[in-house]
């Protein structure tokens, strides 16, 4: 039985969806949700496992299942709360897949198209949309004049404009500066109507001079910065400078650094984890698997360890790079082969941390733009005392499918903590790997 105003919608979900939000049910406000049979058999295969996307399976299928009651699937069933829509499973005609229709074969996305259609020609006085992650099951649909969307809970309107972290001014005189180097900090009223936000850099200038300089929430002042390095690393321009900063910073408990490749992110934050060693009981480098052709890291050969090798290795290119730095006989180098030994330095893949909860501990998470805002949350609700996080990525460089610039967990993550006492975030800009390097970045 139908009995739903004109005016709901019913979203058909794709499995991408839920795969990347298992609370997906609750985002559709008065309007209805279909899930097409196929997306449960998916979602089958996907329920054993430890990653993040076994995990929102299982948990979307308890909840669906809790909804249900016993209840038939085929019919609507209200959702939990006060203005909730309905949800119910669709399946597809055995039309759709036959030589006549559209959907030659018995691919996966045809059979969620057919059931998309077929409950559109039941449902006649209301519209019915395809809600996906998948950029070509979308395509797909709208050649079949069905309309498709992204999925849009978590993501961000417009990352062009999506926070820096530092900024260039102008200052009002020259006596601004003069005051800035003479005592170190400078009355924020002297150059801005209001405060600017908590840990925010600057590059301060008037005519040819210049300063580099961050607002310091706690003393509510603007703060000369000086270039300082870390662990043998020298900050090359003014963005690694504030990196550093933010980065030996004790009270700054939660630090990201965006940029292409050749920026520095991943070698700053292992360079100042080594400078804070004696402030932390240990230092985790982890960076998320993504399996390449869509295969999982069991099909690699070897034990675990040499399977997660060649996911973790420009992790230890960055540690050999800071060890190249020093003599081979010096103590910084014996240092950090000391570290490794004693497992107080250790790279590991991100599952490997997951359920667990960290106390004194530096946590850096290299390439972490490939995480879903849900997996960032649920790493930083797990940081005890005296434990600071450190994301690096590059938000236009994605390398799973069902995420782009918009929607993953680092873009996230900087604009809604952008401005909070216990966070900082630079933008680098900048290429410092070589020559050649910047030369294929920009040209290329």
């Amino acid at each position: 039985m139908n009995d739903a105003p004109d005016s709901t919608k019913i979203f058909v979900l794709d499995t991408s969806v839920i795969l990347h939000d298992h609370q997906v049910l609750s985002s559709f406000e008065e309007h209805d949700i279909a899930v097409p049979m196929t997306v449960l058999e998916e979602l089958d295969q996907f329920k054993k496992g430890n990653s993040e996307l076994n995990r929102n399976a299982r948990q979307f299928i308890r909840v669906l299942d809790q909804l249900s009651g016993g209840n038939l699937l085929q019919e609507w069933i209200p959702l939990n709360g006060n203005g909730s829509g309905r949800v119910r499973v669709v399946t597809a005609p055995p039309s759709s897949t036959n030589g006549d229709s559209p959907f030659v074969g018995s691919e996966n996305d045809h059979r969620i198209l057919g059931a998309a259609l077929a409950l559109r020609s039941r449902e006649e006085s209301r519209p019915v949309i395809l809600v996906s992650k998948d950029i070509n099951l979308r395509l797909k649909a709208r050649a079949l004049q069905l309309p498709a969307e992204d999925y849009k809970r978590v993501q961000i309107e417009d990352v062009e404009r999506l926070h820096a972290g530092a900024s260039s001014l102008e200052v009002p005189s020259p006596e601004n500066l003069e005051e800035l180097y003479k005592q170190g900090w400078l009355a924020p009223e002297k150059i801005f109507s209001e405060p600017p936000p908590a840990h925010q850099f600057f590059i301060l200038t008037h005519g040819q001079s210049s300063a580099l300089a961050w607002y310091n929430p706690r003393q509510r002042r603007i703060e000369l910065i000086q270039k300082r390095p870390a662990y043998g690393i020298q900050p090359r321009n003014a963005e690694q400078s504030f990196a550093l900063h933010a980065l030996l910073d004790p009270a700054i408990q939660l630090v990201s650094l965006t940029g292409p490749a050749g920026t520095g992110k991943t070698l700053l934050a292992l360079a100042a984890a080594l400078e804070q060693r004696s402030g932390y009981r240990q230092i985790y480098l982890a960076r998320p698997i993504v399996p390449l052709s869509s295969k999982d890291i069991g099909y690699l050969p070897g034990d675990a360890q040499s399977k997660i090798n060649p996911y973790m290795q420009p992790l230890w290119d960055n540690l050999s790079f800071i060890k190249s730095r020093f003599d081979a006989s010096s103590q910084e180098y014996k240092r950090i082969q000391g570290m490794v030994e004693a497992e107080k330095l250790q790279i590991i893949p991100l599952a490997y941390i997951r359920g667990r909860s960290f106390s004194r501990v530096l946590f850096i998470i290299d390439e972490a733009q490939n995480l879903t805002p849900h997996e960032i949350k649920t790493i930083i609700t797990r940081a005890g005392d005296g434990t600071k996080v450190v994301l690096t990525g590059d938000i236009f460089q994605i390398d799973t499918p069902y995420l782009d610039a918009r929607s993953n967990g680092l873009s996230y993550l900087i604009d809604r903590l952008k401005g909070n006492d216990l966070y900082a975030h630079v933008d680098l800009k900048k290429g410092e790997r070589s020559p050649l390097a910047n030369l294929a970045s920009e040209l290329l």
